[in-house]
């Protein structure tokens, strides 16, 4: 199986923490050049030492805030101009906060498509031309379950990654003639930052400890426990692999089997 990624260079998003530094630490062991992005720059130094790099692996930093998106295109543009070649893109973005959808504003949900979308999608543009030049390219989203099967509380999260999954799906299919494989990894509950916040969160609206909540989340999982972040990035790191490249416009979740549909 060829699993080598030596003389690729993969860039990651989110990437100082959770699911995108254990994306990024997959990559690096299978031999990827990582660039990360995110927008705290002291955190991103720190996130380097993380990567292996004893197949001569160079590793670079991107800053810029996703909330931001002229920001994000003019961080990603500045890369490429050095004569880069982005050859695996992995979006990564933390999801926005929780709350019934019948409760948001209008703003939540242009904000979060901003984020999540457009960012995303800015991206995209920058780094296929350098793809199609070097006849590989792999593009992977970190989205959600909630795509196959939306989560009770995450309204606006819910909605957003929809559009992310079928936005990708349309790429698979314009990008796949090229070697371009695009692909969705749908996270479980994984042990991240993120899961605290939605296990404090749903504590708070039902009034239970969060050890009840986390007992019942549990519950749900038939393999019987939380995911680890470094099962999640083996997950991403194969699809960007050239063992993976007639894998194109997927959905694939990494939840245990907690989902209850196919």
């Amino acid at each position: 199986m060829n699993v080598d990624l030596n003389g690729k260079t993969a860039l990651v998003c989110g990437s100082t923490q959770g699911l995108g530094l254990a994306s990024a630490v997959e990559l690096a062991l299978l031999g990827a050049n990582i660039v990360l992005m995110a927008r705290n720059e002291q955190k991103l130094q720190s996130a380097l030492l993380d990567l292996d790099v004893s197949k001569g692996q160079q590793h670079d930093y991107i800053v810029a805030d996703f909330t931001d998106a002229k920001m994000v295109e003019a961080a990603i543009n500045r890369y490429l101009t050095k004569e880069n070649i982005i050859h695996i893109l992995v979006n990564n973005t933390g999801g926005p906060s929780g709350g019934k959808a019948i409760d948001a504003v209008a703003d939540d949900f242009l904000q979060a498509f901003n984020n999540h979308l457009v960012c995303n999608h800015i991206l995209v543009q920058a780094v296929t031309p350098g793809m199609k030049s070097a006849c590989f390219g792999r593009i992977v989203n970190i989205i959600s379950t909630s795509v196959k099967q939306p989560i009770a509380g995450l309204g606006v999260s819910n909605t957003i990654r929809a559009a992310v999954a079928n936005w990708s799906k349309t790429l698979a299919t314009e990008l796949g003639p090229f070697g371009i494989t695009v692909n969705n990894v749908l996270p479980g509950f994984t042990q991240t930052v993120r899961a605290d916040y939605v296990i404090k969160k749903k504590a708070t609206d039902s009034g239970k400890s969060e050890e009840a909540i986390l007992k019942e989340l549990v519950a749900e999982i038939p393999v019987g426990r939380i995911g680890q972040p470094n099962e999640f990035g083996a997950a991403v790191a194969f699809l960007c692999t050239p063992a993976a490249g007639y894998i194109n416009g997927i959905n694939l979740p990494v939840d245990g089997g907690r989902l209850s549909c196919l």
